[in-house]
């Protein structure tokens, strides 16, 4: 059975879901990291990959995910510069909790319709 805790407002930084949602939280971080669970993938790849996703919104999440250690941004020393996303071995420890909400997202969708 689930136990119910209370949080003061204050203490949202120190609740564990919250401090969870407040890295992972939001419409795209999520979609960011499932797509780069199977694959590096360069700028325009998540673009193309995440319909809906405007450029300064793409480019402030990866931002975010590589300020918390999630994503790693690789520069290629190429002519034009390649750049290109991956998960760190950190980012990588929320895989099974990507794969969950994935799982309940499907299910959710079907009881939607």
């Amino acid at each position: 059975m689930l136990q119910t805790i209370k949080f003061e407002a204050n203490e949202t930084a120190t609740n564990p879901v919250g401090t969870a949602m407040s890295v992972i939280g939001g419409k795209w971080k999520g979609v960011i990291l499932y797509q780069l669970i199977q694959q590096e993938a360069r700028f325009n790849q998540l673009r193309r990959m995440i319909p809906g996703i405007t450029q300064r919104m793409l480019v402030l999440q990866l931002r975010d995910l590589e300020r918390e250690g999630l994503v790693q941004r690789i520069v290629y020393q190429e002519t034009p510069p390649k750049i290109g996303y991956r998960l760190t071995d950190y980012g990588r420890t929320l895989v099974p909790v990507i794969l969950m909400l994935k799982e309940w997202g499907e299910s959710h969708q079907s009881t939607m319709h």
